[in-house]
């Protein structure tokens, strides 16, 4: 039987039934996308294949007529409920949540506008009034500084066009990176929601409607800061609401990965009861004029310590013209006796060194040991209980901000947008 892609199909094989789509598929193979989400694929020899349902032919289009029919598609979005919903700005970036199988390669890719998702998860239509807006179409691991800056004049353009309230759809292996960087350049009346993914839209499993809502359920609530919102345990029970400079991904494919760290989360969403629970203090909406302070240093380095590590790293680093300079160091924050000659150097050139470590939860302190009194004579700068990714995106901030060392080195010990807790019993 011949069989073209986009058929329905039956296959059976020893004894169980399999229903789906017709695949791309190697020569000798068939393989289909089930109602399940999953796909299965078979030797053509050894199934008994029946059509169900034959793809339909599609008729030849006039030039130009594909993008009329996407407009077609954009309008015929579920209808906004009242004039009076809160206007929400969504900026697609890409990213898992915005992505899809391609089933020419069998990898995720991005595909998916801010319109799709609108269109896949017809619930967020009842929350607010939303605008849609393609910033990128990437995967977050080709992020880069300029995107981030990007991404903020596009907030900050929405903020002003009297948005209530924004939510950025990013990738979730660098959403922590973006969140920081949009803390430091953007001060907000409103609050800026990042939310993404750790499973396509097409997979059963997938965490992408639940975060999106109770997303935008933070877009119109009044935590005026940024934030990131992702489910809170495997299951579909809450999302947590992250601060954008204390989140971290803690887990590579698990839907609970990101954990604020040395800090509670902002607040808790439950699901079902589409309620908020603020836990700990924040900025409330219109507390704060807005304000844009964009500028990113991008010859800064974030450098991990090793048992053994060539202080030479330091000076490579030193030598290529690098501005600054994070250390995730040790427990308390410690690196070895060899390195300090070359972190006394750096500073002395001028180049801000701030130290962090590798634990993660707690606090840095190079005064208990005498490694670390000798780092701090050297010009070392302890960078208190900061993540390594949210000093260097400081770093990059400051840096772009000044260069005039004393007053980078006043902003880097400073606490600008949470990244720095007090000081507590951990």
């Amino acid at each position: 039987m011949e069989i073209k892609q986009g058929d329905w199909v039956r296959v059976e094989k020893d004894g169980t039934v399999y229903e789906g789509k017709v695949m791309p598929s190697a020569e000798g193979y068939v393989t289909l996308k089930m109602n399940s989400g999953y796909n299965a694929g078979f030797l053509e020899a050894e199934v008994t294949i029946t059509l169900l349902e034959s793809k339909p032919e599609e008729p030849e289009v006039a030039e130009g007529a594909a993008e009329k029919r996407a407009l077609k598609v954009s309008s015929e979005l579920p209808a906004k409920r009242s004039e009076k919903l809160p206007k929400v700005a969504i900026l697609s970036t890409g990213g898992t949540i915005a992505s899809k199988i391609d089933y020419r390669t069998g990898a995720v890719s991005s595909q998916f506008t801010a319109d799709d998702i609108l269109s896949a998860i017809p619930e967020l239509r009842e929350i607010a009034d939303f605008k849609g807006r393609v910033i990128s179409s990437i995967l977050s691991e080709n992020m880069e500084s300029s995107s981030w800056e990007n991404l903020a004049k596009a907030v900050v353009e929405e903020i002003e066009a009297g948005a209530d309230g924004i939510i950025i759809t990013h990738g979730t292996d660098t959403m922590m990176y973006s969140a920081a960087a949009l803390s430091f350049m953007i001060e907000t009346p409103v609050p800026i929601v990042f939310v993404g993914s750790q499973r396509s839209a097409d997979r059963p499993s997938s965490d992408n409607a639940m975060n999106a809502i109770c997303a935008a359920l933070v877009a119109i609530s009044d935590i005026a800061e940024v934030s990131v919102v992702m489910h809170g345990t495997t299951s579909d029970d809450y999302c947590e609401v992250h601060r954008g400079t204390k989140v971290r991904k803690l887990h590579t494919s698990r839907r609970d990965a990101f954990k604020s760290v040395n800090s509670k989360p902002l607040a808790v969403v439950d699901y079902d009861s589409r309620k908020i629970e603020t836990l700990i203090a924040h900025t409330r909406r219109g507390e704060v004029p807005l304000k844009f302070k964009p500028g990113m240093e991008t010859k800064c380095a974030l450098v991990k310590f090793t048992p053994g590590a060539d202080p030479a790293i330091l000076d490579y680093y030193l030598e290529a013209g690098y501005k600054g300079i994070v250390i995730e160091g040790t427990g308390l924050g410690h690196v070895s006796t060899k390195w300090i000659p070359s972190i006394e150097k750096a500073t002395e050139a001028g180049i801000p060194v701030v130290i962090t470590s590798q634990c993660l939860n707690g606090r840095v302190c190079d005064r208990v040991y005498d490694t670390g009194r000798d780092m701090l004579k050297a010009g070392a700068l302890e960078g208190e209980d900061m993540l390594p990714e949210t000093a260097l995106v400081k770093m990059m901030w400051v840096l772009g901000q000044t260069g005039a060392f004393e007053e980078a080195v006043e902003l880097l010990g400073a606490d600008l947008s949470g990244e720095i807790t007090g000081c507590t019993l951990q």
